[in-house]
């Protein structure tokens, strides 16, 4: 027989009950619907669950400068001035699995708006794509700074909640001054509030200026040898000439300027260190990947020797990375746990009407056989119909349960994300599932014997 002709006689034994069809493919019909729906709501779950994690930093790599010494004497990570922003911009071009990157200037100062005054945990200057890296929600107020403003070190800045509230209360900053070191800074707009971290640092109890104006206004420093947070808290004698009652009376040919003007306008200098370098792989499956690829692109800019020890560290957030890990490995597990038991309660229930079907249909293969059918024919005719019923309802479960999680959506405002692999998936188990549990009753039906098949009453 060929296969068609085999085919249309499976079909055409299907549709002498339809009623009984429809019922045996219930089984496959809820399973596939179930799995179809809980992996379209746990990839989307998952999802979610992704980027939260990433908003805490589970792909970010922070990179810090090497550790001087000196006669033995360590000064500890980030005391010596190996990274730039150039390095920055370098391993934006060259390393792949890097999304964004920000280099980091950090200050400790004290943050002044009239008769308030305030200590903020985090006096940051970065660039505009430090909000990106670290996945900063959108801004309350106010429009963030731009490259123009880090290239001319301009006197903006945006601010936190926390700084909001405890300076300004009720009313809106955007467009007033605060001071940073005896520096005005014009407030351009308001951080989305971010919440503590994973350490309980409040993550909205911060500053963030452009780096150029944060580097040679605020800490008073254009070439220093460590890090600009070591340095800041005795910068304020570059602007405060307070206490400068008499001038220097030493004859000049040119008039040398004075620290007010050097502040204001910030001569261009050959080399400018940064404190940090802020570094978003593109997901967490890429930060090992990025973290080789930064590493090995430093040492080259850096001209490191082989066998050379580096003169910065990487550091990545291994703890949150194996949490998203083992969570999303756990999810799946689960999700394939369910499966596998929808499936063999519907595969069982395939296997139990096939084997009915052998038993009523016992003299029609006896006849079938009597007139030179083979047992392979039989075979092949009783799988064809147990792959046809789990076809069909595959088919009738991929609409369910896609269906499903739709509600789902709309209802209860879960994330859901549509899964093309899991619906292929689908189609391909229950073929499969026909086949496995469609193959012993078809084997039955092949091997009766024609005589016994066409005296069975």
């Amino acid at each position: 027989m060929r296969i068609h002709t085999t085919a249309r006689t499976a079909l055409r034994a299907l549709a002498r009950n339809p009623m009984r069809a429809m019922l045996t493919t219930l089984g496959i019909v809820i399973g596939i619907g179930a799995v179809i729906a809980m992996m379209e709501i746990g990839a989307g779950s998952s999802a979610a669950l992704q980027k939260t994690i990433a908003s805490m930093g589970a792909n970010v790599l922070v990179i810090r400068p090497g550790t001087a010494s000196s006669g033995g004497v360590s000064f500890g990570s980030g005391t010596t001035t190996t990274l730039t922003p150039e390095d920055s911009a370098a391993i934006l071009k060259e390393c792949p699995a890097v999304r964004n990157g920000a280099p980091i200037v950090r200050a400790r100062t004290q943050l002044v708006y009239g008769n308030r005054n305030w200590v903020p945990t985090y006096i940051y200057g970065t660039t505009p794509s430090f909000l990106d890296v670290q996945d900063w929600p959108a801004l309350a107020e106010g429009e963030p700074f731009s490259e123009r403003d880090v290239l001319n070190a301009t006197k903006v800045c945006l601010l936190g909640r926390t700084l909001v509230r405890e300076l300004f209360a009720d009313e809106s900053p955007v467009g007033k001054e605060i001071r940073l070191n005896n520096v005005a800074f014009r407030v351009v707009g308001v951080l989305g509030a971010k919440g503590a971290n994973m350490m309980g640092l409040d993550q909205d109890d911060i500053v963030l200026a452009p780096w150029t104006t944060i580097k040679y206004r605020v800490t008073g420093s254009s070439l220093s040898s460590s890090n600009q947070s070591a340095t800041s808290g005795a910068s304020g004698d570059s602007v405060n000439t307070l206490s400068n009652i008499y001038p220097g009376s030493q004859p000049s040919l040119y008039p040398e300027r004075s620290a007010v003007q050097a502040a204001n306008n910030p001569m261009p200098v050959r080399f400018a260190n940064v404190d940090q370098i802020l570094v978003a792989a593109r997901s967490a499956a890429d930060v090992q990947p990025a973290l080789a690829q930064i590493t090995a692109l430093l040492r080259e800019r850096h001209h490191m020797r082989p066998g050379e020890p580096d003169d910065f560290n990487v550091r990545d957030l291994t703890e949150m990375t194996k949490a998203l890990s083992s969570t999303t490995t756990m999810m799946t597990n689960l999700l394939l746990a369910v499966a596998m038991i929808s499936l063999v309660v519907g595969g069982v229930g395939i296997m139990n009407i096939m084997l009915v079907s052998v038993t009523e249909r016992t003299r029609e293969i006896g006849l079938r056989m009597a007139v030179g059918a083979k047992g392979g024919d039989i075979l092949r005719q009783f799988l064809v119909e147990a792959v046809v019923l789990c076809l069909v309802g595959g088919a009738m479960g991929i609409l369910l349960g896609h269906g499903g999680s739709q509600l789902v959506r709309i209802f209860m405002q879960w994330p859901v994300a549509t899964s093309p692999v899991a619906i292929a998936a689908a189609v391909l188990v229950s073929a499969s599932v026909g086949m496995v549990f469609g193959f012993y009753p078809a084997w039955k039906a092949s091997r009766l014997d024609p005589i016994e098949a066409l005296r069975y009453e």
